[in-house]
Protein backbone atom coordinates (compact mmCIF):
# COMPACT_ATOMS: atom_id res chain seq x y z
CA UNK A 1 0.00 0.00 0.00
CA UNK A 2 1.20 3.49 -0.83
CA UNK A 3 0.20 6.21 1.64
CA UNK A 4 0.58 9.81 0.52
CA UNK A 5 -0.06 12.78 2.78
CA UNK A 6 -1.00 15.76 0.62
CA UNK A 7 -0.35 19.05 2.35
CA UNK A 8 1.04 22.52 1.76
CA UNK A 9 -0.05 26.12 1.44
CA UNK A 10 -3.75 26.95 1.33
CA UNK A 11 -4.52 27.94 -2.24
CA UNK A 12 -1.63 25.96 -3.74
CA UNK A 13 -3.91 23.28 -5.23
CA UNK A 14 -4.36 20.48 -2.66
CA UNK A 15 -8.01 19.82 -3.56
CA UNK A 16 -7.14 19.69 -7.26
CA UNK A 17 -4.29 17.26 -6.60
CA UNK A 18 -6.50 14.99 -4.49
CA UNK A 19 -8.92 14.76 -7.44
CA UNK A 20 -5.97 13.72 -9.58
CA UNK A 21 -5.10 11.02 -7.05
CA UNK A 22 -8.67 9.76 -7.27
CA UNK A 23 -8.32 9.53 -11.04
CA UNK A 24 -5.28 7.24 -10.68
CA UNK A 25 -7.04 4.91 -8.23
CA UNK A 26 -6.25 6.30 -4.78
CA UNK A 27 -8.77 6.39 -1.96
CA UNK A 28 -8.74 10.06 -0.97
CA UNK A 29 -9.83 11.98 2.11
CA UNK A 30 -9.64 15.78 2.09
CA UNK A 31 -9.22 17.89 5.24
CA UNK A 32 -8.48 14.87 7.41
CA UNK A 33 -8.44 15.99 11.09
CA UNK A 34 -5.00 15.50 12.61
CA UNK A 35 -6.52 13.63 15.53
CA UNK A 36 -7.91 10.97 13.18
CA UNK A 37 -4.90 10.45 10.90
CA UNK A 38 -3.18 7.85 13.08
CA UNK A 39 -6.30 5.73 13.62
CA UNK A 40 -7.31 5.94 9.96
CA UNK A 41 -3.88 4.78 8.78
CA UNK A 42 -3.91 1.91 11.28
CA UNK A 43 -7.25 0.71 9.92
CA UNK A 44 -6.09 1.19 6.31
CA UNK A 45 -2.98 -0.96 6.71
CA UNK A 46 -4.81 -3.67 8.66
CA UNK A 47 -5.00 -7.05 6.99
CA UNK A 48 -8.78 -6.88 6.47
CA UNK A 49 -8.62 -3.57 4.58
CA UNK A 50 -9.31 -3.65 0.84
CA UNK A 51 -7.68 -0.28 0.26
CA UNK A 52 -4.67 -0.36 -2.07
CA UNK A 53 -3.40 3.24 -2.06
CA UNK A 54 -4.59 6.21 -0.03
CA UNK A 55 -4.04 9.96 -0.18
CA UNK A 56 -4.85 12.09 2.84
CA UNK A 57 -5.31 15.84 2.59
CA UNK A 58 -4.04 17.41 5.83
CA UNK A 59 -3.62 21.15 6.24
CA UNK A 60 -3.88 24.15 8.50
CA UNK A 61 -7.68 23.90 8.62
CA UNK A 62 -7.20 21.38 11.45
CA UNK A 63 -6.78 24.41 13.72
CA UNK A 64 -4.65 24.50 16.84
CA UNK A 65 -4.31 20.70 16.96
CA UNK A 66 -2.26 20.91 13.75
CA UNK A 67 0.77 21.51 15.94
CA UNK A 68 0.54 17.90 17.09
CA UNK A 69 0.86 16.53 13.57
CA UNK A 70 4.64 16.20 13.86
CA UNK A 71 4.18 13.82 16.81
CA UNK A 72 1.60 11.82 14.84
CA UNK A 73 4.03 11.39 11.94
CA UNK A 74 6.79 10.31 14.31
CA UNK A 75 4.57 7.68 15.91
CA UNK A 76 3.58 6.35 12.50
CA UNK A 77 7.23 6.06 11.50
CA UNK A 78 8.14 4.34 14.77
CA UNK A 79 5.36 1.80 14.24
CA UNK A 80 6.77 0.88 10.84
CA UNK A 81 4.18 2.64 8.68
CA UNK A 82 5.69 3.89 5.43
CA UNK A 83 4.24 7.11 4.09
CA UNK A 84 5.23 9.90 1.72
CA UNK A 85 4.57 13.61 2.05
CA UNK A 86 3.68 15.71 -0.98
CA UNK A 87 3.98 19.43 -0.20
CA UNK A 88 2.34 21.92 -2.56
CA UNK A 89 3.96 25.33 -2.43
CA UNK A 90 3.31 28.63 -4.18
CA UNK A 91 4.72 32.14 -4.10
CA UNK A 92 3.04 34.65 -1.81
CA UNK A 93 2.17 36.95 -4.72
CA UNK A 94 0.36 34.19 -6.62
CA UNK A 95 -1.46 33.02 -3.49
CA UNK A 96 -2.72 36.56 -2.80
CA UNK A 97 -3.88 36.84 -6.41
CA UNK A 98 -5.74 33.53 -6.19
CA UNK A 99 -7.50 34.56 -3.00
CA UNK A 100 -8.54 37.86 -4.57
CA UNK A 101 -9.88 36.10 -7.65
CA UNK A 102 -11.91 33.56 -5.66
CA UNK A 103 -12.89 36.11 -2.98
CA UNK A 104 -12.26 33.51 -0.30
CA UNK A 105 -10.67 34.29 3.05
CA UNK A 106 -7.46 32.65 4.20
CA UNK A 107 -8.06 30.24 7.14
CA UNK A 108 -5.51 32.13 9.28
CA UNK A 109 -6.47 35.63 8.15
CA UNK A 110 -10.00 35.95 9.45
CA UNK A 111 -10.60 39.67 9.78
CA UNK A 112 -7.06 40.49 8.65
CA UNK A 113 -5.04 40.76 5.41
CA UNK A 114 -4.40 37.64 3.34
CA UNK A 115 -0.64 38.15 3.32
CA UNK A 116 -0.53 37.99 7.11
CA UNK A 117 -2.40 34.68 7.05
CA UNK A 118 0.04 33.33 4.46
CA UNK A 119 3.03 34.31 6.62
CA UNK A 120 1.53 32.55 9.65
CA UNK A 121 0.79 29.46 7.61
CA UNK A 122 4.34 29.27 6.22
CA UNK A 123 5.69 29.33 9.74
CA UNK A 124 3.27 26.63 10.91
CA UNK A 125 4.04 24.36 7.93
CA UNK A 126 7.83 24.74 7.99
CA UNK A 127 8.36 21.37 9.74
CA UNK A 128 6.20 19.59 7.15
CA UNK A 129 8.07 21.10 4.24
CA UNK A 130 11.35 19.92 5.76
CA UNK A 131 9.97 16.38 6.08
CA UNK A 132 8.46 16.30 2.58
CA UNK A 133 9.48 13.72 0.01
CA UNK A 134 8.17 15.84 -2.84
CA UNK A 135 7.74 19.60 -3.13
CA UNK A 136 5.87 20.99 -6.12
CA UNK A 137 5.67 24.73 -6.68
CA UNK A 138 2.38 25.41 -8.47
CA UNK A 139 2.97 29.14 -9.00
CA UNK A 140 3.38 28.86 -12.77
CA UNK A 141 1.96 25.39 -13.41
CA UNK A 142 -1.10 24.80 -15.54
CA UNK A 143 -3.43 22.02 -14.38
CA UNK A 144 -2.17 19.72 -17.13
CA UNK A 145 1.44 20.32 -16.06
CA UNK A 146 0.55 19.50 -12.46
CA UNK A 147 -1.22 16.32 -13.56
CA UNK A 148 1.84 15.25 -15.53
CA UNK A 149 4.00 15.70 -12.44
CA UNK A 150 1.61 13.68 -10.25
CA UNK A 151 1.51 10.87 -12.81
CA UNK A 152 5.27 10.96 -13.27
CA UNK A 153 5.86 10.52 -9.55
CA UNK A 154 3.00 8.27 -8.47
CA UNK A 155 2.15 6.30 -11.62
CA UNK A 156 5.40 6.06 -13.56
CA UNK A 157 7.51 6.00 -10.36
CA UNK A 158 10.17 8.16 -11.94
CA UNK A 159 12.93 9.63 -9.81
CA UNK A 160 11.98 13.05 -8.49
CA UNK A 161 14.30 15.86 -7.41
CA UNK A 162 11.82 18.44 -6.04
CA UNK A 163 12.64 20.82 -8.89
CA UNK A 164 10.40 21.95 -11.72
CA UNK A 165 12.04 23.81 -14.60
CA UNK A 166 10.15 26.13 -16.92
CA UNK A 167 11.86 27.14 -20.16
CA UNK A 168 10.24 30.36 -21.33
CA UNK A 169 10.74 32.22 -24.60
CA UNK A 170 9.83 35.91 -24.70
CA UNK A 171 10.25 39.16 -26.60
CA UNK A 172 12.26 41.98 -25.03
CA UNK A 173 9.91 44.56 -26.51
CA UNK A 174 7.13 43.08 -24.36
CA UNK A 175 9.20 43.12 -21.17
CA UNK A 176 11.38 40.65 -19.28
CA UNK A 177 9.28 38.00 -17.44
CA UNK A 178 8.94 39.04 -13.80
CA UNK A 179 9.33 35.48 -12.51
CA UNK A 180 12.48 34.64 -14.51
CA UNK A 181 15.42 33.28 -12.51
CA UNK A 182 17.86 33.19 -15.44
CA UNK A 183 17.55 35.47 -18.48
CA UNK A 184 19.46 34.96 -21.74
CA UNK A 185 19.53 37.42 -24.63
CA UNK A 186 19.84 35.81 -28.08
CA UNK A 187 19.47 39.00 -30.12
CA UNK A 188 23.10 38.55 -31.23
CA UNK A 189 21.93 35.89 -33.71
CA UNK A 190 20.76 36.68 -37.29
CA UNK A 191 17.07 37.62 -37.28
CA UNK A 192 14.71 35.64 -39.60
CA UNK A 193 12.30 38.59 -39.36
CA UNK A 194 14.25 40.29 -42.14
CA UNK A 195 13.92 37.34 -44.52
CA UNK A 196 10.64 37.87 -46.35
CA UNK A 197 9.61 34.22 -46.70
CA UNK A 198 10.54 33.46 -43.06
CA UNK A 199 8.97 36.52 -41.45
CA UNK A 200 5.43 35.06 -40.95
CA UNK A 201 6.75 31.78 -39.51
CA UNK A 202 7.72 31.02 -35.90
CA UNK A 203 10.46 29.10 -34.12
CA UNK A 204 8.13 26.10 -34.09
CA UNK A 205 8.52 25.84 -37.87
CA UNK A 206 11.41 23.88 -39.37
CA UNK A 207 12.56 26.59 -41.83
CA UNK A 208 13.08 28.98 -38.90
CA UNK A 209 14.83 26.28 -36.86
CA UNK A 210 17.16 25.48 -39.75
CA UNK A 211 17.92 29.17 -40.29
CA UNK A 212 18.66 29.92 -36.63
CA UNK A 213 20.52 26.72 -35.76
CA UNK A 214 22.44 26.93 -39.03
CA UNK A 215 24.35 29.82 -37.49
CA UNK A 216 27.56 28.48 -35.87
CA UNK A 217 27.14 30.88 -32.93
CA UNK A 218 23.71 29.37 -32.14
CA UNK A 219 25.10 25.85 -31.82
CA UNK A 220 28.02 27.05 -29.70
CA UNK A 221 25.69 29.10 -27.49
CA UNK A 222 23.45 26.08 -26.93
CA UNK A 223 26.39 23.86 -25.97
CA UNK A 224 27.64 26.42 -23.44
CA UNK A 225 24.11 27.06 -22.09
CA UNK A 226 23.40 23.35 -21.66
CA UNK A 227 26.71 22.87 -19.86
CA UNK A 228 25.97 25.76 -17.48
CA UNK A 229 22.41 24.59 -16.74
CA UNK A 230 23.64 21.06 -16.03
CA UNK A 231 26.11 22.56 -13.56
CA UNK A 232 23.61 24.89 -11.89
CA UNK A 233 20.63 22.59 -11.41
CA UNK A 234 22.22 20.05 -9.01
CA UNK A 235 23.45 22.98 -6.93
CA UNK A 236 20.02 24.60 -6.93
CA UNK A 237 18.55 21.30 -5.76
CA UNK A 238 21.09 21.08 -2.92
CA UNK A 239 20.04 24.56 -1.81
CA UNK A 240 16.38 23.51 -1.71
CA UNK A 241 15.17 25.43 -4.75
CA UNK A 242 12.03 23.81 -6.16
CA UNK A 243 11.15 26.06 -9.10
CA UNK A 244 13.41 27.46 -11.82
CA UNK A 245 12.37 29.68 -14.74
CA UNK A 246 14.89 29.93 -17.58
CA UNK A 247 13.91 32.78 -19.90
CA UNK A 248 15.34 33.13 -23.41
CA UNK A 249 14.56 36.38 -25.19
CA UNK A 250 14.86 37.91 -28.64
CA UNK A 251 13.28 41.08 -30.01
CA UNK A 252 9.71 39.89 -30.58
CA UNK A 253 9.72 36.45 -28.95
CA UNK A 254 8.70 34.72 -32.15
CA UNK A 255 11.73 33.36 -34.01
CA UNK A 256 15.16 33.06 -32.35
CA UNK A 257 14.06 32.73 -28.71
CA UNK A 258 11.42 30.13 -29.58
CA UNK A 259 13.92 28.08 -31.58
CA UNK A 260 16.55 28.07 -28.84
CA UNK A 261 14.00 27.46 -26.06
CA UNK A 262 12.75 24.42 -27.99
CA UNK A 263 16.31 23.18 -28.43
CA UNK A 264 17.13 23.61 -24.72
CA UNK A 265 13.91 21.80 -23.79
CA UNK A 266 14.87 18.92 -26.11
CA UNK A 267 18.31 18.65 -24.53
CA UNK A 268 17.03 18.70 -20.93
CA UNK A 269 13.83 16.68 -21.28
CA UNK A 270 15.41 13.36 -20.23
CA UNK A 271 16.51 14.63 -16.80
CA UNK A 272 15.15 13.60 -13.39
CA UNK A 273 13.39 16.90 -12.70
CA UNK A 274 10.06 18.11 -14.08
CA UNK A 275 10.25 20.38 -17.10
CA UNK A 276 7.90 22.32 -19.35
CA UNK A 277 8.21 24.84 -22.15
CA UNK A 278 6.20 27.99 -22.73
CA UNK A 279 6.32 30.58 -25.51
CA UNK A 280 4.95 33.73 -23.92
CA UNK A 281 4.97 36.16 -26.84
CA UNK A 282 4.97 33.93 -29.91
CA UNK A 283 1.59 35.18 -31.19
CA UNK A 284 1.66 38.79 -30.01
CA UNK A 285 2.96 40.30 -33.25
CA UNK A 286 0.21 38.71 -35.34
CA UNK A 287 -2.47 39.65 -32.79
CA UNK A 288 -1.39 43.29 -32.74
CA UNK A 289 -1.64 43.55 -36.53
CA UNK A 290 -5.33 42.53 -36.53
Amino acid sequence: MRIVIVTGMSGAGKTTVLKMFEDIGYYCVDNMPVALVEKFVELAVAGNSDLKNIALGVDIRSGQVFGGFEDVLERLSNSGVKYEILFLDCTDAVLVKRYKETRRSHPLAVGDRVDKGIALEREALAFLKRKSNYIIDTSSLLTRDLRQEIERIFVQDEKYSNLFVTILSFGFKYGIPADADLVFDVRFLPNPYYVEELKPLTGNDKPIQDYVMGCPQAAEFMDKLEDMINFLIPNYILEGKNSLVIAIGCTGGKHRSVTLANELYRRLSDKDYGIKIEHRDIMLDSLRKK
